[in-house]
């Protein structure tokens, strides 16, 4: 009787464990993993990613991410191109190939624009700054989490969406069971259409004594298509 009740805790225990544990929970042990001493409040320091496309060109770019002087810089070098924004609160300068006074036609034809300065500052403030970021004001956590098995792993997975005026897509993340580390993130801009993509995380890297994913593999939701790899360095090699 005695071991047919071990069998049954053991077997259900994931289960029942999964039940306890709230999304607001996981996400602390999260955070307390990647940011033990809260350092992202305060996060001032600089990222070097190389962007791996296949059948393009790597992109390196030098980004700086100052959050209390809300300032925030990224130089990218595509061959021989290279293209600078520059954020300082509200104010916005973009330099290409080591000039500020663009003419219409060049900033047309490299895409140049404001808005992408703002865009690239939300995407990279937002995915290095995961998961603390999912405590911004603004994002719905499912209290109820799963556990679920992802490309053969099981992880405590953790459902957030956002409020409207932040935006429309819903995102799955995937942690570790034994330590609450970020392994996977998956979004969906319409979950019934199997859309968006999930990027797979691997190796650390240590920034300001925060655990920040080395490697970042993207891929679609619909076919396992490969899109590309971030590599992420914490100093300029």
């Amino acid at each position: 009787m005695k071991k047919n009740l071990l069998l049954i805790f053991i077997l259900y225990a994931p289960l029942l464990f999964s039940q306890e544990l709230t999304g607001t929970q996981l996400l602390k042990k999260a955070i307390q993993y990647h940011d033990p001493i809260g350092k992202w409040k305060t996060f001032n320091g600089e990222l070097f990613i190389t962007m791996e496309i296949p059948e393009k060109q790597n992109r390196d770019s030098h980004i700086i991410i100052n959050l209390p002087k809300q300032y925030f810089s990224i130089k990218s070098t595509v061959e021989d191109k290279v293209t600078r924004y520059i954020i300082e609160k509200d104010s916005v300068s973009i330099i290409f190939n080591e000039e500020s006074k663009l003419s219409n036609k060049t900033l047309e034809e490299n895409r140049l624009s404001k808005s992408r300065a703002k865009l690239l500052q939300n995407y990279y403030t937002y995915l290095y700054g995961l998961p603390m970021k999912l405590n911004d004001p603004g994002t719905i956590i499912q209290e109820k989490i799963e556990s679920k098995s992802f490309r053969g792993k099981n992880y405590w997975v953790l459902k957030a969406s956002y409020k409207k005026e932040i935006g429309n897509d819903t995102w799955y993340f995937y942690f570790n069971k034994d330590n609450y580390a970020m392994e996977v993130y998956q979004f969906f801009h319409d979950e019934s259409k199997n859309d968006g993509e999930y990027i797979l995380l691997s190796d650390e890297e240590l920034v300001n004594s925060i655990k920040m994913p080395k490697i970042r593999a993207w891929y679609k939701n619909s076919d396992d298509t490969y899109l590309g790899t971030d590599i992420l360095k914490s100093s300029k090699q």
